[in-house]
């Protein structure tokens, strides 16, 4: 892979700058579809969990994921268990398979020791840092072997988390005149509201 490869580069799309944690997500999710022999979830065929936490150090990790794996926030098929930890556990639901690949902690070191993650933890918010301090992060994330850039374990049967159907029930909140899904309505003062109403209602 490099930086001209159409995933990546869509990647870019969805996730705003340059960083070596998107493609480091991105390549976390592509060695483990292959380690599990299946393709790109295009619905809920996959379960991707995450181990960052809520104010971890490289968020971005989990654009990649979504990008390579199909596993999105908005098909409900990815959790973040908050572990802090550089690590994916993708299941198949099909055959309750799943695989955990763990970045590399010499890899984690060599991005946080670069100049890049030095304004970064200044507060330099990525897209104003200078390219040329990233681009050779990002081409080393791109272009090393699966086996330089994580660890990833044996293929094992996993019980999958809960997973609810999605709720098509909606409802007009009779203060704000907004649409709810209709399990988040409540009753407030004899009035069916939204969750936000409901907080402001005597």
């Amino acid at each position: 892979m490099n930086n001209e490869d159409g995933l990546y580069q869509a990647g870019l799309l969805l996730h705003g700058h340059k960083c070596p944690a998107m493609p480091t997500g991105l390549r976390a999710g592509l060695a483990a579809l292959t380690t599990l022999g299946v393709d790109r979830a295009q619905d809920g065929q996959l379960v991707a969990l995450i181990e960052i936490g809520q104010d971890h150090c490289a968020t971005c990790y989990a654009d990649g994921i979504q990008m390579s794996t199909g596993c999105t926030f908005g098909k409900g098929n990815i959790q973040k268990l908050g572990y802090g930890k550089f690590a994916l556990t993708l299941i198949d639901r099909k055959t309750g398979n799943s695989v955990r690949v763990v970045t590399r902690p010499e890899i984690i070191q060599r991005n946080k020791e670069s100049e890049f993650i030095q304004y970064r933890m200044k507060g330099v918010p990525a897209s104003q840092i200078d390219p040329a301090l990233v681009d050779p992060l990002v081409d080393f994330i791109l272009n090393a072997t699966n086996a330089e850039l994580f660890e990833i374990g044996e293929v094992a049967q996993k019980q999958l988390p809960a997973m609810h159907a999605h709720d098509f029930n909606t409802v007009l909140c009779e203060s704000c005149g907004e649409v709810t899904v209709e399990s988040y309505a409540r009753i407030k003062s004899g009035k069916v509201v939204c969750s936000p109403c409901a907080e402001q209602l005597p």
